[in-house]
């Protein structure tokens, strides 16, 4: 199915901030329960951040593998059903962490014990068919754990840099807990195709993000160094950042290695599609994050402390999605094509047909060409309130300067300032053919509500919704305009 057969609305919401759990949502009776609320109000696309297992800051942007499922996200009440799991229930004053652990290692017990041969057969097909990331995934995180957390470029040399004989002797010795591994790494997906059968079953298309980049600390880098700018032992040669600019007189320095392009075009992009293959499993589309940098990206020498001392350097352009397309035929594909965009990148993103993103909340700067302005919009693009990244839209009208609020107000013909709504509702009137609210907005809540601040290391990732926030007027006032405006 072409997402962009025809206009659809969606909602922004990372299953994480699901309710009803001890710790964050999961892909349980909840997940289903929202996308019956998707359908009932004639809502065609659930976006979501990326679903990797994240490192302790909980960034879905800096995970463990490109390829892996977040096993946080297992519903543990589904392996009670199944009879692998005596207790689902989680004491929100310990550890969630080291709670969900103990659970999912008496589900693998209890999984020995009880399961039938057809799901077992189930299992070893799974490991078989994901061979290609899980056999490093499942040692890496077997490893990690083993040296206590300790990042991969840490580990004794042998391990390091994958020594055939260190490397079969971890195998043996950590046999136990590679099996725990592969065993969560089924669970995961296996929940997650229920729960998208069942979406698209009720007209839902699920839509996921890749970020460009991936975390350094990683069993990606660790198992195909490669395909990154690195040293003999492994060690960091430059880092992928921003320059500065209006927002930052540093700019960002985010500390992801470089890939390195040639050694990848030689290897006719292999790692990328076997990386799109995977999401292609879990997803109907995908935005595919920092699409500026396969144009040109920021190499920032890893011995600076900012991004002011970088240099623009050439991307895989045109090469690389052509092979993306030779591989995939038409790319379900998103460009997040944000920030300060130059015709060359606009020119990449047009000539394979990949829609961009129009942020609203970026459009009031007072000038009548601002590309996010609604009379700006093209249709082969998707609308937004706001991403992730953004205030919500009643915290970011609130704390608006008095002479930008009167644009708003101006612009939108407003008689009141009746916020979120009036920016909701541009959004569902624009022509571009997918608009997507993040769910804070469809609920009309404030700043206190945010999923990221950038630039701000701590507190993020962690809100969740209730429903009882979601007033009967809320989902009244979404189904009408939705159908208003040609979405359903």
């Amino acid at each position: 199915m072409d997402p962009f057969d025809r206009r659809r609305a969606g909602i922004l919401l990372h299953p994480t901030s699901l309710p009803g759990s001890v710790g964050n949502g999961e892909l349980g009776i909840e997940a289903y329960r929202f996308i019956d609320f998707l359908a009932d109000c004639q809502i065609g696309l659930w976006q979501m951040l990326p679903l990797g297992p994240t490192h302790s800051d909980l960034s879905p942007y800096q995970c463990f593998s490109v390829h892996a499922g977040n096993t946080r996200l297992i519903s543990l009440q589904r392996l009670v059903e199944a009879g692998w799991l005596d207790d689902a229930g989680l004491d929100p004053e310990q550890d969630i962490s080291v709670q969900r652990k103990t659970r999912l290692t008496a589900a693998y017990n209890g999984f020995m014990r009880h399961a039938d041969n057809e799901i077992r057969t189930e299992l070893d097909a799974f490991i078989e068919q994901h061979a290609n990331w899980l056999d490093d995934f499942s040692l890496y995180q077997a490893l990690r754990d083993d040296f206590n957390g300790c990042a991969w470029f840490d580990w004794p040399k042998p391990l390091r840099d994958r020594d055939p004989g260190a490397m079969e002797e971890a195998r043996r010795r950590l046999a136990s807990a590679i099996e725990q591994v592969q065993f969560e790494q089924f669970l995961f997906f296996r929940q997650w195709m229920d729960l998208r059968h069942y979406a698209n079953d009720h007209g839902v298309l699920l839509f996921g993000d890749i970020p460009i980049f991936v975390a350094y600390d990683s069993a990606d880098v660790w198992a195909n160094r490669q395909w990154f700018v690195l040293d003999e032992q492994g060690g960091l040669k430059v880092v992928a950042g921003v320059p500065p600019d209006y927002f930052s007189e540093t700019g960002q320095r985010w500390g992801n290695p470089h890939y390195n392009w040639q050694a990848l075009a030689d290897d006719g992009y292999r790692w990328w599609l076997e990386r799109i293959r995977t999401q292609l499993e879990l997803f109907d589309l995908m935005r595919i994050d920092h699409f500026r940098g396969f144009e040109a990206y920021w190499e920032i020498n890893a011995a600076s402390d900012t991004a002011i001392d970088g240099r623009w350097v050439a991307g895989p352009g045109a090469d690389f999605f052509e092979a993306l397309r030779q591989a995939f035929g038409k790319l379900p594909l998103v460009a997040e094509d944000l920030g300060v965009i130059t015709p060359e990148v606009t020119a990449l993103r047009r000539q394979f047909g990949l829609p961009g993103m129009k942020i609203l909340q970026f459009a009031f700067d007072g000038s009548s060409d601002n590309p996010y302005l609604p009379h700006n919009h093209e249709p082969l693009s998707v609308v937004y309130t706001g991403t992730h990244d953004n205030n919500t839209t009643l915290g970011w009208y609130e704390e608006l300067p008095e002479e930008q609020r009167g644009f708003v107000r101006h612009y939108l013909d407003l008689g009141s300032d009746n916020m979120p709504w009036p920016l909701v509702r541009t959004a569902l009137a624009s022509v571009a053919r997918l608009s997507v609210l993040p769910m804070q907005d469809v609920l009309a809540l404030d700043a206190s509500h945010r999923m990221n601040v950038p630039g701000i290391a701590d507190g993020n990732w962690q809100w969740r919704f209730e429903w009882e926030q979601l007033l009967p007027e809320y989902g009244e006032r979404l189904r009408d305009w939705v159908h208003l405006y040609g979405r359903a």
